[in-house]
């Protein structure tokens, strides 16, 4: 209790000395507020004070310095007044002497006093309203007019040969380029002008004459400027570097050149001759690429380097039309000819490479008459095509990995060259036009490789024969066939790079025209019809084997044996040719064939079958042998033709078309009694007529058929009737195979319950047939009938 009584008094007692020494804090902070607020009086007083006393010493400066300035304005306006009036002096001084330099021609001294006579006018331009300034100003003007007329009038002597006879005129001259220099901008330029106007009279009086004013003197134009700049360099260097004469008088010609020319081509009466033709441009771009390298920013293309080089090595001086072809292959900025004047004055010409460019100022006038040169660009490609298609071998040379025909690719080479040739003339309307004449050409090789394909027979003859529309092939026939697949897809190929090219280097405007669809679809046709002929061939080369098939006495075998001849027949036939056609081929037409191949043999093997006459049932066992036989050599063809990628849908195929015609043979070998039920179960999609012919087939007479038929209509009543010579589907592309169509049979009191089962037990049958022979046909047999039920029940209840 003490010690807590001690600890209260302790706490107490501080709790009272802090309340004591807050009360002092709040004490003393009133204070310095107070103090503050003091000083902040005290201190905006003495700001206002200074003040005060700041405008007090602005007005004493000003009564002060009140005279000094009005001294000042009076010294200035004496100063200017002082100088004004010596370079008044100096101005009337310098007019009087440059007055007496212009009557004396001395135009060195003119020139530069007409620069200090500048000068000093520049100085009393705000003084243009005084008399006297403008006195002055109107007699330097006349002084100038008097320069200008004697510069114009010596200048006119320069070119008539009195530079010759007087040693000081072309001193005289240069001295004369120093005034223009220092007069107007626009003196320079009408000087110029006139001197190029009067270079080229004599040019446009010369080359307007009937004789040289044609197409073939082209070059002596050009010859006549180069002569002209080459004779009078020593003269011409009076003129100043910086006037560039010799630019400006080549623009001048250029322009000049160009109106005649044009005027030349549009008042020929007939088209210009395209030797000519062809020549004159050609000297046309030669000159134009030598201006563009002398004046800046000109440089010989690499295709028109090679194609100088190529040139020089051939030797050959004579001005052929396929000589002058060959030399113009260079690199040509495309030029619209309608708009040259537009740009023209729109153009600074002053300066050599800036802003105007020679490539094509005068050969795009040719661009409007440049359909010759196409047409015969048409003919010279049709020549060579007509000259591959001679020369073609229809082999390949050994070695070769492509099969491609080596006339697809001279042909190609021949285009492109073609398209280079034109690419460097123009990229407008005439590279469209040859573009079309391409596509003509490749059309027409198009044609060409269709018309090598084998024919069928015709004519009276074959009508006789029964070989009408037959195609027969030999080995070199098939060989070449593959040839004409593989070219053609080269040439499908091809073709859209060639139209690639085109539309990425033709104008614009025509870019979206470029189209090789057409010409590619010619060249598909050529391939589905060479696929088509191969399968026609192979089929005819059948021919002779499915004949021997029917000649075969199936009625009177004995035995059942090894496969047939006409089997080893087929075997032989597709042994000798696929794995050649296979070696050819790309797989994917490798595969289409493969496909219409099966959709053409296996449909024709099982109506083969049909056409023979009276089958025993040992015959029918032999049959069946060798349709197992025939089957497994349609299967195999995929790897003679060593090209099993895409056999699936082949096999399978073949498989189930092959199933047809087993299956119409053991239906052949079922009991009589029970031939219509089999042939339901196992030929659902069967006819009357094939039926009735089957009936033929086992030997019974017409009176027997008629109660068999009876109860096959009773049953039939949901079977189709095609004929039946119908033909199977043709499948209409590689891959594709045609599903089977499976016809439920009609509900009737004795139809089979389990299609399934029937057809697993009639493939039993089919091996057992042609495996043991008619023993184990029996056996299976048996023990059908010994079964109280399942689908073949019903064939052996009477």
């Amino acid at each position: 209790m003490q010690k807590i009584h001690s600890e209260i008094r302790r706490v107490d007692a501080e709790i009272l000395t802090a309340v004591r020494q807050q009360s002092n804090s709040g004490t003393k902070a009133r204070e310095d507020l107070a103090a503050a607020t003091s000083a902040v009086q005290e201190l905006m007083n003495k700001i206002r004070e200074i003040k005060t006393k700041a405008e007090q010493s602005e007005t004493m400066v000003q009564e002060i310095c009140r005279d000094i300035k009005k001294l000042d304005f009076a010294k200035k306006h004496i100063t200017t007044t002082i100088t004004a009036l010596h370079r008044l002096t100096m101005l009337v001084s310098a007019v009087e002497q440059l007055q007496v330099m212009a009557s004396k021609r001395h135009y060195k001294e003119a020139a530069a006093q007409l620069e200090a006579v500048n000068q000093l006018c520049s100085h009393f331009e705000a003084y243009r309203d005084i008399p006297k300034i403008t006195e002055l100003r109107e007699k330097f003007k006349s002084i100038k007019q008097v320069l200008k007329s004697h510069v114009f009038s010596d200048f006119s002597s320069l070119g008539t040969g009195k530079e010759t006879e007087e040693s000081n005129l072309l001193q005289q001259l240069s001295d004369a380029c120093l005034v223009v220099d220092a007069l107007e901008p626009s003196v320079r330029e009408e000087l110029v002008k006139s001197f190029c106007n009067r270079e080229l009279t004599s040019y446009q009086q010369i080359f307007e004459g009937a004789e040289l004013a044609k197409l073939d003197k082209t070059e002596r134009r050009y010859a006549w400027i180069k002569r002209r700049l080459r004779t009078n360099e020593e003269i011409w260097k009076i003129f100043p570097r910086s006037w560039h004469v010799d630019y400006l008088l080549c623009i001048q010609f250029c322009k000049l050149t160009r109106s005649q020319l044009v005027e030349i081509l549009v008042s020929m009466k007939e088209k210009p001759d395209v030797a000519t033709l062809l020549m004159a441009l050609q000297r046309t771009l030669e000159f134009e690429e030598e201006l563009a390298e002398k004046f800046g920013g000109g440089t010989r293309s690499k295709d028109a380097v090679d194609d100088s080089e190529e040139t020089e090595r051939s030797g050959n001086k004579s001005q052929t039309v396929s000589d002058i072809r060959k030399k113009y292959e260079k690199k040509l900025a495309a030029h619209d000819g309608s708009q040259h004047d537009e740009q023209d004055g729109q153009k600074d010409p002053s300066v050599p490479g800036a802003g105007f460019n020679f490539r094509g100022i005068i050969s795009s006038c040719f661009e409007p008459h440049l359909s010759v040169y196409v047409e015969l660009e048409e003919k010279t490609l049709m020549d060579s095509l007509e000259k591959e298609i001679l020369e073609e071998t229809w082999e390949i040379e050994e070695g070769s990995q492509t099969n491609i025909l080596s006339s697809s690719i001279k042909v190609f080479v021949i285009i492109r060259r073609s398209l280079k040739r034109c690419s460097a003339l123009t990229k407008n309307q005439t590279l469209f036009n040859l573009f079309k004449a391409f596509q003509k050409v490749l059309k027409a090789y198009a044609t060409k490789l269709f018309s090598r394909l084998p024919k069928g027979g015709t004519g009276i003859v074959a009508a006789a024969t029964g070989i009408e529309g037959q195609i027969k092939t030999s080995d070199k026939d098939e060989r070449v066939i593959c040839y004409i697949v593989n070219t053609a897809e080269y040439c499908h190929k091809t073709c859209g790079e060639l139209a690639d090219n085109v539309s990425k280097m033709i104008d614009a405007q025509f870019a979206d025209r470029v189209d090789m669809s057409e010409v590619q679809d010619e060249f598909s046709a050529v391939i589905t019809k060479s696929l088509i002929t191969l399968v026609h061939g192979i089929e005819t080369k059948f021919d002779s084997e499915m004949a021997a098939m029917t000649r075969v006495p199936w009625s009177t075998l004995e035995s059942v044996g090894d496969q047939s001849e006409y089997v080893n027949g087929i075997n032989s036939i597709l042994t000798s040719s696929i794995p050649v056609l296979g070696s050819l081929l790309s797989p994917i037409y490798f595969q289409f064939f493969l496909d219409k191949l099966a959709s053409s043999l296996s449909p024709r093997f099982f109506h083969n079958i049909f056409k023979c006459k009276q089958i025993s049932e040992t015959g029918a066992q032999q049959m069946l042998l060798d349709t197992q036989a025939v089957k497994t050599i349609l299967l195999e063809i995929p790897s003679l033709g060593k090209q099993t990628a895409g056999a699936a849908s082949y096999s399978k195929f073949v498989s189930r078309e092959m199933s047809k015609a087993e299956a119409l043979l053991k239906v052949i070998l079922s009991p009589i009694d029970s031939v219509a039920d089999t042939y339901c179960a196992l030929l659902p999609e069967g006819t009357l007529a094939e039926f009735q012919r089957l009936l033929e087939l086992k030997g019974l007479k017409k009176a027997d058929q008629q109660s068999i038929l009876d109860d096959f209509n009773k049953r039939g009543s949901g079977i189709s009737q095609s004929t039946i010579m119908a033909p199977s589907v043709v499948p209409s592309a590689p891959n594709t195979s045609i599903a089977p169509a499976i016809t439920n049979v009609a509900s009737s009191p004795g139809a089979i319950t389990s299609r399934e089962d029937v057809l697993t037990r009639a493939a039993a049958l089919g091996r057992g047939a042609a495996t043991t022979g008619f023993k184990r046909f029996l056996a299976l047999t048996e023990a059908a009938k010994d079964r109280k039920d399942g689908p073949f029940r019903k064939l052996f209840n009477g």
